[in-house]
This record gives structure tokens, sequence and C-alpha cells, in this order.
């Protein structure tokens, strides 16, 4: 993309995000691109060459942060959430620095936002942080909890509680803070932040993306159960596994698009994978939800949970939990279940309902479907009034 050879003059608005987007991210970076865009203000874009298409804005992108041969071959290589906090502070005093100049507001996302809004500060310029998460504290306090269940001692991922203080100092320096659901706006409310300063906003999704296979009409004998996302602690794939093992009287599918992250949760996973029928491949997850009957992501904390949103679309009923922020998209069989985080048998009793019902589960589709589309519409114009409200042109 062509950039403005020009430095951007005074109310320019800035946007800037993570140099790491999955495919939910890129669709979120997305929508909110397209409301600073909407502001009619020239637009400053910090970040991944990838994640931008819009003309006439200047984009730059950051220098390469922790060099790849520190992660392949240092003590880096098993502390996958020092590695991240590494990548994300490096990022961040980049960012600081191309922010040094008069603009008319800043939308930031977290872990990689506390350098650059000490310096917006310094100059009361307005900033609107945006935590795809629920409270930090809360993650991580979740994968702790359940790397005392599964695993044999701490969990070195992501986030360490070097993160969790500096996602903290982010809550205290943003002029306002953007959450994707009720769920993560309340895990912050909870924690000390606010509540005049947080904003429950939820994503979009991709609707000409993700749509229903019309030519599915017929439940088989075998319930196809699809999980998208890393195999990490929080997203309670253990759950899974081991609710389907339970089941052993019905015949179910499982394929996971995604991949184990560390070295523990692939030890995890090859533990509890025996006896089922599974498939593990990262890739596009379009396919995959076309062929399955149900989705079911038990997250043990997800600010939103971007594959609810795109199973929905797709005409795929969910079963997720209630810490989930996504959760808010489901009506209560009707496009699918919520179960409480962490409660095996209330997810194993679940998805054996999903099972019973295979004939409704392609009308349960439909009916998600309908959904994705009111809260897809809904969500591209409060988000755009979030934007408009919090980042005013400057007088």
């Amino acid at each position: 993309m062509p950039t403005r050879p020009d430095r951007p003059g005074p109310r320019a608005l800035a946007y800037a995000v993570a140099p790491v987007l999955n495919s939910g991210m890129g669709h979120h970076a997305a929508q909110v691109l397209a409301a600073c865009a909407a502001a009619r203000r020239p637009l400053l874009l910090l970040g991944p060459r990838a994640a931008y298409d819009v003309s006439g804005a200047e984009l730059r992108t950051p220098p390469p942060l922790v060099a790849g041969w520190r992660r392949r071959y240092t003590w880096l290589r098993y502390l996958h959430g020092r590695y991240q906090f590494l990548s994300d502070r490096r990022f961040g005093r980049w960012l600081a620095s191309q922010v040094q100049q008069e603009l008319s507001g800043c939308y930031l996302f977290t872990q990689i936002a506390s350098e650059a809004l000490l310096e917006l500060n310094r100059r009361n310029v307005p900033s609107l942080l945006d935590s795809p998460n629920g409270h930090i504290r809360h993650f991580r306090e979740a994968v702790q909890k359940e790397a005392a269940i599964w695993l044999s001692g701490p969990y070195p991922g992501h986030p360490t509680l070097a993160m969790v203080d500096r996602v903290e100092e982010e809550y205290q320096l943003a002029s306002h803070i953007r959450v994707a659901s009720h769920w993560a706006a309340h895990t912050l409310r909870d924690r000390g932040v606010a509540h005049d300063r947080v904003s429950a906003v939820s994503h979009s999704v991709d609707l000409e993306r993700f749509k229903p296979d019309e030519t599915r009409t017929v439940a088989s004998e075998t319930l196809r159960i699809v999980f998208v996302g890393g195999l990490t602690l929080g997203k309670g794939f253990a759950y899974l596994l081991t609710a389907i093992r339970a089941l052993r009287t019905r015949r179910i599918a499982l394929e996971i698009v995604g991949g184990t992250g560390d070295p523990w949760c692939r030890r995890l996973f090859d533990g509890l994978r025996s006896n089922i029928d599974v498939t593990l491949a990262p890739g596009d997850p379009v396919a995959a939800y076309r062929r399955a009957d149900l989705l079911v992501l038990p997250t043990l904390h997800d600010g939103f949970g971007y594959v609810v949103a795109e199973a929905m679309a797709s005409g795929v009923p969910v079963v997720t939990t209630s810490c989930c922020g996504a959760a808010e998209w489901i009506e209560p069989d009707v496009s699918g279940w919520v179960v409480p985080a962490g409660n095996q048998d209330a997810l194993t009793a679940a998805i054996d309902t999903a099972a019973a019902k295979r004939s409704r589960l392609h009308d349960m589709g439909r009916q998600g479907r309908r959904i994705a589309e009111e809260r897809t519409r809904a969500a591209v114009v409060e988000l755009q009034q979030l934007v408009d409200a919090t980042l005013p042109p400057s007088k």
C-alpha cells in the first residue's frame, strides 16, 4: 500500500495495532480502521502492513522486534509469556517515538500502549484503549488455576506477572477503554476500573467469508465437533477432550483447527486424545465450519471469542462458557448452549444434548446466522459512535 510522503499535519488521528494478528484479530483491526477512517481526518497507521487497506493514509511499520533466533535457541524457547512481554514492550517503545507529534487522538491496543499513553497524556491527547480480553489479572488467574489442575507446576505462558503490571498501567493511563462484551466490562469494573471509563462494544464478523453451507440439511449419525484456536490452557481444550471421552456411547468426531503452542499443552493434548476420533491441523477454518455440526469453545477467559461469531455466521450452533464474551450472542437452546466455565459435568451434558438433538442442529444454525447478522450490523454502528465520542476532532 502506498504511503503519503508528508507527515500528517495537526489533528491527525493515529491508529496503532499490535504486530501479531490472527484471523479474528485481523477482522477486528479492519473494523476499527474503518471507524477511524470515517472520522474524516488525516490517518496515521502504526503497525503491520498487511492489516491495513486505506488509501491516502500514512503507514509506518515497526522494526523487527525480538529476533526469531532468540526464541528458537535461547531460554525464550520455553518461556512464551516472557517472549510476548519483550516483543510487546519493544513495540511499545517504538510506538511512543511515533506519536511525538500533534494528534487529535489515538486508538491503541493493550499490551503495546504503555509508553505511547505516557507521551499522549503529557500532551493532553485523548486515547481509546482496546482490550481484546477481559481484565488481564482475571486472565492470568484463570490460566494459572488451570495449570494447577492439569500441569505439574506454574504455567510459563502468557500473561506473565510483568504483563499484568504493564496492562494494568495502561488501564490507568487511557482516556477510555473499549471491550467487546459486557462480561469483559464486568471483569474490569470488578477490579477497580471506573464504570464510566469502560464501554462494551461488540465485535462484528465477516458475513461474506463466513456463511452457511446450504447444501447440508441432514444430520449424520456422527456428531461432528469443531474446535478453532490454539490449544492453550485458557481455551479449555482439556475439558472438551475429557467430555468426549466420557460420552463413549456417542459417535463423535472432533476436528481441531489450530496447533499446540507450547510443549506443556502438547503433552497434555497427547495424553488426553487417546481413543478419540480427532484430527489436528492449522489452517483456514472456513471449510471446517462447513463440515461441522457444532462448535465447542470451553474457554476459561475470552473477552469476545471470534470463533463463536464465525461459527454462528457459518450456520453452526455453539457450546461455550459463561467466561466467553460472545456468549452474549447465543440464545440458549435456540442457537447454542452456555455452560459455567471449568464445569466438566455441564460441558459433557451440553454436548450430550447436542448429540441427542442432531436433527435440530441445522435449524439452530440458521438462528445463529440470523443473530450474527443482527449483531454485526449493530456493532458497526456502535463502534463508529464510540470513536466519534471518545476521539473527537481538535477544536
